[in-house]
């Protein structure tokens, strides 16, 4: 049986509420099999809540507030864990935050910048800034501070999620920062290649026409769920469920990984990228401005 995992309250209001329902829970004297009869959720759903790994929809804890007789505690709270795990994130991003957790493999198409799950804070800073330069420095930080949050799932002991992500060679020759911080950034996709905890491939830019050219695309996939497909524009982003259309998407993908460079071939490029900012011969933004 595996050893129970502790639940750190402290870390946040999902993980206070999570700790406060398995309190109650045990406190009545039920499993987990016994809190969820009668209503539409598995075991696994309640016991990721518990953990607070997972939001709780308003119609489970009305049921939850039935079945431990807590008098609406935790359909009250249900918006509070809501914002807490929205923080420094986009409303229409939430089905996206609770899927990459349970995801068994999340497979990305970035054609622009390193995806949010890869970048170091002075990327994501740069990103973000560009995009809310009127907005204050703490709701930027916010907003870093929810990105990097993301790149725990690659902390965790397990190989979960298998993450296969597709760049775009202009991705890694575009210095949107300093010389030194872009070798950070690609050095930092690097460790994570070389501790086998993501594949990446790059898509030459001299590719051609090719699949998915029209924009990015995320593909997950899961053991106990059916896969999805998260797009995202500038100020906008849409979660696809729909089977004829995921599987269409993972065709794309298939096909664009084919189009890309081998694994060995990109880990090489990288590691050149990264070398020619180390040593001065990608110019960044000052320079190309003088260049001009």
């Amino acid at each position: 049986m595996a050893a129970r995992k502790e639940i750190d309250g402290s870390a946040g209001i999902p993980q206070f509420y999570g700790k406060e329902l398995r309190h109650k829970r045990e406190e009545a004297g039920l499993t987990l099999k016994q809190l969820v009869e009668g209503c539409f959720y598995g075991i696994t759903y309640l016991s990721e809540i518990e953990r607070g790994e997972r939001s709780m929809p308003p119609d489970l804890a009305r049921h939850v507030d039935r079945e431990l007789k807590t008098d609406g505690f935790f359909e009250r709270r249900c918006d509070d864990a809501r914002e807490a795990r929205l923080k420094g994130h986009a409303p229409y991003f939430e089905r996206v935050l609770d899927a990459e957790k349970r995801a068994t493999t999340i497979q990305e198409w970035s054609p622009t910048v390193v995806p949010g799950l890869l970048q170091t804070a002075p990327y994501a800073h740069a990103v973000i800034a560009a995009e809310r330069a009127l907005e204050l420095p703490e709701e930027i930080d916010e907003k870093i501070t929810g990105r990097l949050a993301r790149a725990k799932l690659f902390e965790q002991d397990h190989k979960k999620p298998e993450y296969w992500v597709i760049l775009n060679e202009s991705t890694l020759r575009t210095p949107i920062m300093p010389s030194a911080q872009m070798a950070d950034q690609l050095d930092h996709i690097l460790a994570l290649i070389k501790r086998g905890r993501i594949l990446t491939q790059i898509l030459p830019w001299n590719a051609g026409a090719h699949a998915l050219m029209q924009g990015n695309a995320m593909l997950l996939a899961f053991d106990d769920a059916p896969p999805l497909v998260y797009m995202e524009g500038q100020h906008h982003g849409h979660t696809i469920d729909d089977p004829a259309l995921v599987k269409q998407y993972r065709r794309s993908y298939d096909l664009l990984r084919a189009a890309a460079m081998p694994l060995e071939a990109s880990l090489a490029l990288i590691e050149s990228a990264a070398e020619g900012y180390r040593n001065g011969k990608q110019p960044d933004r000052s320079e190309r401005r003088d260049l001009a």
